[in-house]
C-alpha cells in the first residue's frame, strides 16, 4: 500500500483527477474541502497528520505552505504541471472552485508558477503532466497506492 501526495498549482487538473481515482475506488482526499485548509492557507497539522496515521493507502491532494513538513510519510509526492496558459483558462472555466475567476488570483497563479512550482519540482518524486487524459493520470497513479507484492514475494497460501 501507499500513500500519495498529489500536488500542483490551481487549474493543475488535481481535483479531476482524484475524482477519478474515487470512481475507480481509491481512497482520496482533496484537502481543498471540507475544512483541511485553515484560514492562513495552510493544512490543519493535527487532522492531515491523524489522516495519515489511519491510512496506508491514500491519495491526498493539495498545495499549501506547510505541506513539506508531510512529504517523509508519503511513498510519492506527485506534481501535476500543465503551461501557464492552461492553468489560467481552467481556473476561468471550472465550477467547482471559485478560485482563479479575478484577475488578482490570476496573478497570484502567475506569481506560484514562478516561485512555488520550481520548490514543487525539487521536493516531488514524480512529475505528471495534467494535459494529458485523466484516465492516463489515474492509471500512473493507481499502482503507487495499491501497489501490489514483488512477484519474487513468498506465496501466503499453501
Amino acid at each position: 500500500m501507499g500513500r500519495v501526495l498529489v500536488t500542483g498549482m490551481s487549474g493543475a487538473g488535481k481535483s479531476t483527477l482524484l475524482e477519478e481515482l474515487r470512481r475507480r475506488g481509491v481512497p482520496t482526499v482533496d484537502t481543498d474541502y471540507d475544512g483541511w485548509v485553515l484560514p492562513d492557507g495552510t493544512w490543519d497539522e493535527s487532522r492531515i497528520g491523524g489522516l495519515l496515521a489511519a491510512h496506508q493507502d491514500l491519495v491526498v491532494s493539495g498545495t499549501v505552505a506547510n505541506q513539506g513538513r508531510f512529504y517523509d510519510r508519503f511513498d510519492h509526492v506527485v506534481l501535476l504541471t500543465a503551461p501557464l496558459d492552461v492553468l489560467l483558462d481552467r481556473v476561468r472555466r471550472r465550477s467547482n472552485n471559485p478560485y482563479g475567476r479575478t484577475v488578482q488570483q490570476q496573478e497570484e497563479i502567475r506569481q506560484y508558477v514562478e516561485e512555488v512550482e520550481p520548490l514543487l519540482r525539487n521536493s516531488a518524486t514524480l512529475e505528471l503532466d495534467g494535459r494529458l487524459p485523466v484516465t492516463q493520470l489515474a492509471d500512473t497513479l493507481e499502482p503507487l497506492v495499491s501497489q501490489a507484492p514483488p512477484t519474487d514475494a513468498p506465496s501466503t497460501s499453501s
